[in-house]
């Protein structure tokens, strides 16, 4: 097989020929569609996260065609479109896999950071933690869906059931969730980089209400704020757009530090919130929900062996939407 493999924090992806890998037992081999670039793959190639496993095959927003069965495995069957996520197994014996929290389980592996990922053309996962995708006919359409959706899906339900919600950082995540919220009947605010025009267009092509830059106030209080842009700043600039008795939630998995910010922003009931991983139960909800919300994803195409390139791309917010790496065939 072909992958783009991570040596030493900060240096660019290598592209390698090693041997195609075998599933052990209760895994599958996935020969790799396409792989969605996210922000979270920023922050391991950067070192943001800590103790990635080296060398590493980044990518976690896999689409696939499972080729080969492990020991005991008999489903998802070979032939079967699958996508794999970012939360790659977890142990399911400590107290939060027990109480049904399995994306804070205690000693979980993550794809992309403790085991291998997609940027190559095969993958091997495990098979509990495969979702299959009868009707996602588009590989490159469903990748981004697989934690930019996911994610996004998790963070409204942490949410709430508030009708304004403020979208802060309008990339991969956001412009779906946009489309759910408003199949929802919800109004969407959004907040881009300060100029990003290009990302304001897209918020309001995709139904937002309003559509301005972070350090705006929305014309009207927010029920919820969701952050996915990594800046902590943001934090207590949400909390003066939400209403009181509302709630930001922060939802990437790396964010610089939070300001010191004066309580009166935080009293009267409002809340932070954050978000870890995702749980299969969100797979099933969100990936039933997105053919309901007709959910369509705006992406920009690499080949596989232009992975840096999609990277830098990324970090230089010089696309909408999302970047999908695609194996040259």
């Amino acid at each position: 097989m072909r992958a783009m493999v991570l040596h030493t924090i900060g240096q660019p992806l290598v592209l390698v020929e090693r041997p195609d890998p075998l599933p052990a037992s209760g895994e599958i081999r996935v020969r790799v569609e396409a792989c969605a670039v996210c922000r979270t793959d920023l922050h391991v190639v950067d070192g943001d996260l800590p103790d990635p496993k080296l060398p590493i095959i980044p990518g976690h927003e896999i689409i696939g065609i499972v080729d080969m069965l492990g020991g005991g495995v008999s489903a998802p069957a070979i032939g079967t479109r699958v996508g794999i996520p970012w939360l790659g197994h977890t142990c399911g014996t400590c107290p939060y896999c027990e109480a049904n929290q399995e994306n804070l389980c205690d000693h979980p592996r993550f794809t992309g950071y403790t085991r291998d990922g997609g940027f190559a053309t095969h993958v091997v996962a495990d098979a509990a933690f495969a979702f299959p995708l009868q009707g996602f006919d588009d590989p490159v359409s469903a990748a981004p869906l697989m934690c930019a959706g996911l994610i996004g899906w998790r963070s409204l339900r942490i949410a709430g059931d508030g009708r304004r919600i403020g979208l802060y950082g309008f990339g991969a995540a956001a412009h779906i969730l946009a489309q759910v919220c408003r199949w929802q009947g919800r109004e969407i605010y959004a907040f881009t980089r300060v100029g990003d025009e290009a990302a304001q267009n897209l918020a309001r092509s995709l139904g937002a209400s309003w559509a301005g830059s972070s350090d705006e106030i929305p014309p009207e209080l927010l029920d919820a704020a969701i952050i996915f842009a990594p800046v902590g700043a943001l934090v207590p600039t949400a909390l003066r757009a939400v209403r009181k008795g509302g709630r930001v939630v922060c939802g990437g998995i790396h964010m610089s530090d939070i300001p010191q910010f004066p309580y009166s922003i935080l009293w009267e009931e409002r809340q932070i919130a954050s978000v870890a991983n995702l749980t299969r139960q969100d797979a099933t909800e969100f990936l039933g929900i997105a053919p309901k919300a007709n959910v369509k994803t705006t992406t920009t195409v690499y080949p596989l062996t232009r992975a840096n390139e999609a990277l830098a791309d990324l970090r230089a917010g010089r696309f909408q939407g999302a970047a999908v790496l695609v194996p040259e065939s």
